[in-house]
């Protein structure tokens, strides 16, 4: 059997990567469109990344419409701002929203229209350069051929596709992320352990996608505690950095799973963000579908040291949930509930989400069958 395998062009990664990186950038073009949030100028992350700018003698724009995760309206904001500025390339610099961002707007400054025109469309043709500069470790966007765009008439957060959205350039520099909190970096590394679990778990699982995928899910029980309560430990930082890199690049190529498709419902409706809603589902999704995989969990246990290779598959997959609940606790991951979404709400959007999460395509890739039926059972059971 042969694979085919996708990653940026060029990647940057470790202490001092932006530095690496700025010949790189330079040469991408001539005026660059800034896609970032208002938090990442006053933690002057993007003047770090202007500098480089100003010293190639790279003029730029700065786009800080990002205020939450990216939708149809902020896209065109931030197209607007491109035709206006006449800009030639693009650099993301932020979480997944800004970077997720940027590919949407490369889409719409080249093809015009909306992005809501390209739901259930493979999105194809040249797109500008694009340079992404991740502040969190978790999203893997930087990497990968997906964007995430809600469409704010239908509420769906439509996932997006197309060879074209893996960025350029990929600048995996870790003194971005000690700017984050704790509570992002929980969301962010645990959404990080859903790519490399999934991906490790998926149908499409290959060799390569594989070994990124276990690298990953070993980094992330390791270190993600450690950025948790010790935000200022610059090796947890550059090894979570790293691993959202390794899960991002492996779920590019493998695709996720039960997780994300019954995630991005719960986002769109009730305005959760991804990686906590992802860490919402973790466990019960995985205690779902996790028989008919046993075999792939328990190799996630034993690389991360929850069993042995004396312990029986069955066994040493639920020892991986078990992990992976613990991880999430740990992390402080609340219920729908916990977070403020009304029990009666819940129950009532089943439907609906149950019908998004199976469009989205996602729990296709699940090595355990799942009807609608099923899909709404998990719903169900994320309230105790």
């Amino acid at each position: 059997m042969s694979y085919s395998f996708l990653m940026p062009k060029q990647i940057f990664y470790g202490e001092g990567a932006l530095e690496q990186a700025a010949p790189a950038i330079a040469a991408c073009g001539n005026r660059a469109l800034v896609v970032t949030d208002p938090i990442m100028i006053k933690l002057q992350n993007v003047g770090a990344v202007t500098e480089i700018l100003e010293k190639a003698g790279v003029s730029y724009a700065v786009f800080d419409g990002v205020t939450g995760e990216p939708t149809d309206k902020m896209v065109e904001a931030g197209a607007q701002v491109w035709e206006r500025e006449r800009c030639d390339f693009l650099i993301a610099v932020g979480g997944g929203s800004p970077i997720d961002t940027m590919k949407a707007i490369g889409v719409v400054a080249v093809n015009g229209g909306s992005i809501n025109d390209w739901y259930g469309r493979e999105i194809k043709g040249a797109l500008p350069p694009m340079i992404a500069v991740p502040t969190t470790s978790g999203t893997g966007s930087e990497a990968t051929q997906f964007t995430i765009i809600t469409n704010t008439e239908t509420d769906i957060k439509m996932l997006l596709r197309g060879r074209n959205l893996i960025p350029d350039i990929a600048v995996d520099d870790p003194r971005f992320t000690v700017t984050a909190p704790p509570a992002i970096t929980a969301a962010t590394g645990l959404d990080a352990l859903c790519h490399a679990a999934e991906a490790y778990t998926s149908r499409k699982a290959q060799p390569m996608t594989d070994t990124l995928a276990v690298s990953a899910v070993k980094r992330i029980f390791r270190y993600l505690p450690i950025c948790y309560s010790q935000g200022e430990d610059k090796e947890a930082r550059m090894q979570m950095s790293l691993a959202a890199l390794e899960a991002g690049i492996a779920f590019n190529n493998a695709s996720v799973t039960v997780i994300h498709g019954m995630s991005r419902p719960i986002g769109a409706l009730f305005h959760v963000p991804h990686g906590v809603s992802n860490a919402m589902l973790l466990p019960a999704c995985f205690a779902y579908v996790y028989r008919e995989a046993a075999d792939r969990f328990a190799d996630l246990a034993r690389a991360i040291g929850a069993a042995d290779r004396e312990t029986g598959d069955m066994e040493a997959a639920e020892s991986f949930i078990k992990a992976c609940g613990e991880l999430c606790r740990s992390c402080h991951i609340p219920t729908p509930e916990e977070y403020g979404i009304e029990r009666e709400a819940f129950l009532a959007a089943i439907p609906k989400m149950t019908e998004d999460a199976l469009a989205s395509g996602s729990p296709a890739n699940t090595r355990k069958e799942l009807s609608g039926e099923d899909i709404a059972l998990i719903y169900k059971s994320l309230l105790k």
